[in-house]
């Protein structure tokens, strides 16, 4: 049999497969020109066309390709396919490429293929991954079915736990219309599509605060934090994480083609007409993918009012007195979720009537109060809460909200605001109200500043508020006392409540969180320790001197009156 000669006039030019098997004489003229024909006609692969033709099976022509090009040989039947490493192709190359990363070992990676002649796929696995390849002939029609079974679990795992469709919808002017076309349509994948939409109105209807998409190394974890807990909620494909990234990205207006910086973004989904939830966004690059975290940002419940925060009545009455009074700074302290910024808005709502100006800065503005001028904070811009607070007070402001004081600059601009005529609220990472003030001195705050500013200083925790499912628990007298209850409130006539766990609290004993609070209004006394530059210990005593009741004890009157646990206020409180 003779050779056939790579080009005919009749036919395209033969792969270098073609060629190789047209020169052992396992491919007739006649083989090669239908071959080629067809491939031509229906777009197909070459293999594809020369295994339906019949002029070879795919294990002869797997050894062909091992003894002619000299490559090793696996049987991928016998190969175990969790030991398939799962970042170093991506499914697309897999299926249009026919090829699949076996093993990496150092600067190296092993695929299978079948067709050694296809530099194309070769080449690119090197421009991807910067690693040398290692070629292993495997049979084609073993590694098609492999493919194809990879694809298959990848595309029906993440089908089932998408689940049925939804009724919502992105805000248009949330979408990036400077995507391109191909990039667009890979985000648009309908399951990744689906999923999405899935976790955002489960994180919703369970009540979470933050989505976490976290990419491992063997696995990827979404979990969700409900009443102040992560719980893992789903582990889809690992090989979704870059769509889904992308698809978040897109529609939150951040660079998808940036993977190497933190971004922060907003996205807005609509549920129906009358309902809508913001999501403040960031990524974070990690060792295995992006990171992201979804803050939902539900403007409900800024309109919840201040009774159902869960002030004592004394404390309401103390923060409705200083809220309302014309001049000075109100501080809102506490950890990252405690609940400080709901507190702030909550009392911005208060007194948001027509005859008063108010005007916000905010890095970013996490929930729309209507009637407030909200000012969202832009570094790279040069929009620094500084610069921001300086425009204000030409803004003729009755009232001025300072999402964070960071700095002296910022602390020191928005003390002369309540120095000379302005309300300002504000709030700092602190761990309790006496902390605070002490925190502005280090800052480099003079002391003299700041008693004659700062009129309130209010603290927060959030406890888990404890499910209708609860039941009274026996606990020993001494743990009351050391936990700090008093001997005389041990009369017999209440019992601490403990978790049981039902359906509507999925087991966990807990839902919905309460607030715990510190109200500590600036006495004379206090003043005059601030200007003597004295010790967060000694304001604590005068407060406590004051009737002010510290986080403990407020957590406490929160278990007597059965709302939380005691372990819930031993958690997140200090004595």
């Amino acid at each position: 049999m003779s050779a056939v000669p790579p080009n005919s006039a009749s036919t395209p030019p033969a792969s270098g497969l073609a060629r190789a098997l047209a020169q052992a004489n396992l491919l007739t003229p006649t083989q090669l020109d239908a071959i080629q024909k067809k491939v031509q006609l229906e777009k197909s692969q070459f293999l594809d066309a020369l295994l339906q033709n019949g002029a070879i099976n795919a294990r002869d022509l797997a050894t062909f390709c091992s003894e002619t090009f000299g490559y090793p040989q696996l049987d991928l039947s016998v190969f175990d396919e969790a030991m398939l490493p799962e970042k170093i192709i991506d499914m697309k190359m897999m299926q249009t490429q026919r090829v699949v990363a076996l093993a990496k070992k150092g600067n190296k990676v092993s695929i299978g293929i079948s067709d050694p002649t296809n530099t194309i796929a070769i080449d690119q696995i090197k421009f991807q991954t910067g690693l040398s390849v290692d070629i292993v002939i495997v049979q084609h029609d073993i590694l098609q079915k492999l493919i194809d079974k990879i694809s298959k679990s990848s595309e029906q795992s993440i089908t089932d736990l998408a689940g049925d469709d939804f009724e919502i919808e992105f805000k248009e002017e949330d979408l990036n219309s400077g995507v391109a076309d191909t990039q667009a349509a890979e985000i648009d994948d309908a399951p990744v599509v689906k999923f999405l939409q899935k976790m955002l109105v489960d994180a919703i209807n369970m009540g979470a605060s933050d989505l976490h998409f976290e990419p491992f190394e063997k696995f990827y974890r979404i979990r969700f934090r409900v009443d102040g807990e992560l719980r893992e909620i789903a582990q889809p494909p690992l090989a979704i994480k870059d769509k889904l990234v992308s698809r978040i990205k897109v529609i939150s207006k951040l660079d998808i083609s940036e993977k190497r910086v933190p971004q922060d973004g907003r996205m807005k989904l609509v549920l129906s007409a009358n309902k809508a939830i913001d999501f403040r966004v960031s990524t974070l690059p990690t060792l295995f993918g992006e990171k992201i975290v979804m803050r939902i940002l539900d403007g409900s419940q800024a309109q919840m009012g201040i009774d159902a925060l869960g002030y004592d009545p004394d404390q309401k009455e103390i923060l409705l007195d200083a809220i309302q009074r014309p001049y000075g700074m109100v501080l809102v302290t506490g950890p990252t979720g405690s609940g400080k910024t709901v507190s702030l808005y909550t009392c911005l709502n208060v007194i948001n009537k027509p005859g008063i100006n108010i005007s916000t800065a905010e890095d970013p503005a996490e929930i729309n109060l209507p009637g407030v001028n909200q000012v969202n904070i832009n570094d790279k811009a040069g929009l620094t809460f500084p610069v921001a607070l300086k425009s204000f007070l030409r803004q003729d402001p009755d009232i001025i909200m300072v999402g964070e004081i960071r700095d002296l600059e910022t602390a020191d601009i928005a003390i002369k605001a309540a120095q000379t005529g302005h309300m300002v609220f504000s709030t700092l990472h602190t761990n309790d109200a006496p902390s605070t003030l002490t925190r502005l001195m280090n800052m480099g705050v003079a002391p003299f500043n700041i008693a004659s500013s700062v009129i309130l200083i209010t603290a927060q925790r959030l406890a888990r508020r404890l499910c209708t499912c609860k039941k009274p628990v026996d606990v020993l007298d001494e743990v009351l006392l050391a936990a700090g209850f008093l001997e005389d409130e041990l009369d017999g006539t209440w019992k601490p409540y403990g978790p049981v766990g039902c359906e509507r609290c999925s087991g966990s004993g807990y839902k919905g969180r309460v607030g715990i609070y510190q109200i500590m209004p600036i006495t004379e006394e206090i003043e005059k320790i601030i200007l003597a530059n004295g010790t967060s210990l000694e304001i604590r005593k005068q407060s406590e001197a004051d009737g002010v009741k510290g986080l403990r004890r407020s957590g406490l009157m929160k278990v007597r009156q059965g709302l939380t646990s005691l372990e819930e206020v031993l958690g997140c409180t200090n004595e």
